[in-house]
């Protein structure tokens, strides 16, 4: 009974509480073949893992929201947590459907772990600034933190997640090895190609889909640490009822009002916090900046240089920036300024004017005047006077996915379950969900000249008016 104790450890979390994980004693792993089993607890204490500590959750809006200070480490621990808690509500109902199809399930403590140390690693992948790191520096090698990450786990952690015989639930059969591929297959977003087993496939739901396991988490955790919300939506009465069917993760009819405040939530989250203004400001100042250093602020392809990419977190960019005034390179000691700028926290641009495109199931996003950043930076050139049209700016375009399509490769993950008339079917095909907006997009214009603010501002409110009357022809 007391060995309990001793294989076991809490994380005392301010969204979750306390959050278990399996802990073998120091001196056990230490001793002679002990090594034969790894805790969770070794997984959390590997370099790759602990490296999200030095990553902000949210890219640039801890310079907005003082308090908003979590990592990546602290929501990786969470999802890691919420994905077990989803597994456990949702294990019957997955059994039921892949023996109906003719399919063996492996053992519950096997599907248990599974989602643990996908949930812990969903995020191994990320570099500084999250995703803005992957739109600036990592496409540029055709990747993203997704792939680098299902690269981490196959050819780095594999040796100690095989190892794993634990959970707090409960262990592996004893002819049970626990999969890094199979890992790396559910934090990776579905494709055409889709050879894995029935339930893989639906377990991938608790990663990629309308709401997930990682979603869930920085909802709830990013709305508590910004002071949005301390609790955003009712996690558990959602979890309450959902369940699998063959279709994949679906929604019983009482809980798609927990489903609909979850997603005004993250929706609300977006506009208040991740498009902040400010946020978006001080974003255009970023991508000056990585378009000018990219080159200097990496060697190359992280595949290529893996142990230098494991170096690589805010941390040691920032540090590294705020020294380039002693760098031999000149090119380096010139945009020192602009990296002491940034690090000082002076916002080269001044928001002039926005609004909001809300678009619905039919209205073209594509098509609209707000459907990219060039096409909209030459409509506000088009209503400007023309001893202005040279006046220098910068146009943003934050969008937002309000209510996926549910044909899209990851809109398949989830669907409503119609207890009047026993029916499963697509969540857009329900009335209340069918009037949530498709999408939107905030649109704004920034200057580094405040004098040119009014005139700016006006060449929008001209560009709504003409736009909104063409929406109303066109209807």
């Amino acid at each position: 009974m007391l060995n309990r104790y001793a294989d076991e450890n809490l994380s005392q979390d301010a969204v979750h509480g306390y959050i278990p994980f399996t802990a073998i004693p120091k001196e056990a792993e230490a001793a002679p073949g002990a090594l034969s089993e790894v805790a969770e607890r070794s997984v959390i204490d590997s370099p790759w893992v602990q490296r999200l500590r030095q990553i902000h959750q949210l890219q640039t809006a801890w310079l907005v929201y003082p308090t908003a200070e979590h990592t990546r480490f602290q929501h990786s621990i969470g999802t890691m947590h919420l994905a077990s808690r989803m597994l456990q509500q949702l294990y019957a109902g997955l059994k039921e459907v892949c023996e109906n199809e003719g399919e063996s399930l492996p053992s519950r403590c096997y599907l248990e772990s599974l989602v643990r140390m996908a949930g812990l690693l969903h995020d191994i992948g990320h570099g500084p600034f999250g995703h803005f790191f992957d739109a600036r520096f990592l496409s540029h090698y055709a990747l993203n933190h997704e792939k680098i990450g299902a690269y981490i786990i196959r050819n780095e952690l594999a040796p100690l997640l095989k190892k794993i015989r634990r959970n707090p639930l409960g262990t592996l059969n004893d002819d049970e090895t626990l999969d890094p591929e199979q890992i790396a297959f559910l934090i990776v977003r579905p494709t055409n190609e889709q050879s894995a087993p029935l339930y893989l496939k639906l377990l991938r739901s608790l990663f990629c889909g309308l709401y997930t396991a990682d979603n869930m988490d920085f909802v709830l955790r990013d709305a508590l640490m910004t002071g949005f919300s301390p609790k955003a939506f009712d996690l558990d009465r959602l979890l309450h009822y959902s369940f699998f069917t063959k279709h994949g993760l679906t929604v019983h009819q009482k809980g798609l009002g927990a489903l609909i405040r979850f997603l005004a939530a993250r929706a609300e989250l977006f506009r208040s916090v991740y498009f902040h203004r400010t946020v978006r400001a001080i974003d255009l100042d970023l991508n000056e900046l990585f378009i000018k250093s990219r080159d200097l602020l990496f060697i190359g392809n992280p595949l290529e240089h893996l142990d230098e990419y494991r170096q690589l977190t805010e941390w040691s960019l920032l540090v590294d920036v705020s020294r380039w005034n002693r760098s031999p390179l000149e090119q380096k000691r010139a945009l020192h300024p602009l990296w002491d700028n940034f690090l000082n926290r002076k916002v080269s641009f001044h928001l002039a004017a926005e609004m909001t495109a809300v678009f619905n199931t039919g209205r073209g996003e594509q098509t609209s005047i707000f459907g990219d950043d060039e096409t909209f930076r030459r409509a506000v050139i088009g209503h400007l006077p023309n001893d202005l049209k040279t006046i220098p700016f910068a146009v943003d375009i934050a969008r937002h996915l309000h209510r996926p399509d549910s044909h899209r490769q990851t809109g398949t993950q989830n669907y409503l379950f119609e207890p009047a008339t026993e029916r499963v079917r697509r969540l857009e095909e329900e009335e209340l969900y069918r009037h949530l907006p498709q999408s939107y997009r905030i649109c704004r214009i920034y200057t580094q000249n405040k004098e040119h603010t009014r005139i700016l501002a006006k060449a929008l409110e001209q560009l709504v008016s003409i736009a909104a009357e063409d929406d109303e022809t066109n209807m």
